[in-house]
């Protein structure tokens, strides 16, 4: 069996008597303000895995999403969320009207999602450099890039 890591998000931050019970659970690492938790599992496939954490902590703490870490061979990372009933009834409608089952439903629906961020986050980078090139040249503006880069020590927001 291989181990697979796996992060857990939450939907508030844990309290220390929730960690403390969920790290009965399963061995947790819990980011500085507790609302996102790293754990590895044993198991054959990250899918049991996952669902292995999820049975493990469900009712220890307030769980959002569970994903895989690291990103398979195709890049995709495997989340296991759990909806809502009246969620999954809309769910199961929606994919019943579009012919699909519903994990797959789901799935296009992120890829589709994440593809228009990622539009929409280029398209105003765009125009933030059309903008900044009305008032400087580009090798300065390439040197300021530079420096930033060299310099910034935060990670990139989203």
């Amino acid at each position: 069996m291989a181990r697979h890591a796996l992060e857990i998000t939450l939907t508030r931050p844990a309290t220390p008597a929730e960690l403390a019970r969920a790290s009965q659970a399963l061995p947790l690492a819990a980011n500085h303000d507790t609302t996102r938790l790293m754990t590895v599992i044993k198991a054959r496939n990250p899918g049991r895995a996952l669902n292995r954490a999820r049975r493990r902590l469900e009712g220890l703490l307030p769980l959002d999403c569970l994903s895989t870490h690291y990103p398979d061979q195709a890049g995709q990372v495997l989340l296991s969320v759990a909806f809502s009933p009246a969620a999954a009834a809309a769910i199961r409608h929606a994919a019943e009207h579009e012919g699909q089952e519903p994990s797959l439903f789901v799935a296009q629906v992120i890829r589709r999602a994440l593809a228009d961020h990622a539009r929409r986050q280029a398209a105003d980078l765009e125009h933030a450099l059309s903008e900044l090139l009305t008032r400087t040249s580009p090798d300065r503006l390439v040197a300021a890039v530079g420096r930033t880069l060299t310099h910034t020590t935060g990670e990139p927001a989203c």
